[in-house]
């Protein structure tokens, strides 16, 4: 991760995206066990919901940490 190292970096935020990925991971699951599918089938469905859903909230967590820094920093190129 690449976040400015002057911040505290709280956990608490990447606890929610593990429950909330979780959670969908889970519904996922158990929606699934309605169709005629395997269950290892079911399982990889459900394993690539939290992948996707855990990634996808981990990009937005860290954008908006490094947005937030009250720190100053320098200006990369291309960014404002």
């Amino acid at each position: 991760m690449n976040l400015c190292p002057k911040c505290d970096r709280p956990l608490w935020p990447f606890a929610m995206i593990l429950t909330i990925a979780g959670v969908i991971a889970f519904l996922t699951w158990l929606i699934l066990g309605l169709s005629p599918i395997e269950p290892w089938q079911r399982l990889g469905m459900a394993l690539v919901a939290f992948i996707a859903v855990g990634a996808t909230l981990l990009h937005y967590v860290l954008s908006c940490l490094r947005r937030h820094c009250r720190h100053s920093h320098p200006v990369v190129q291309g960014r404002s």
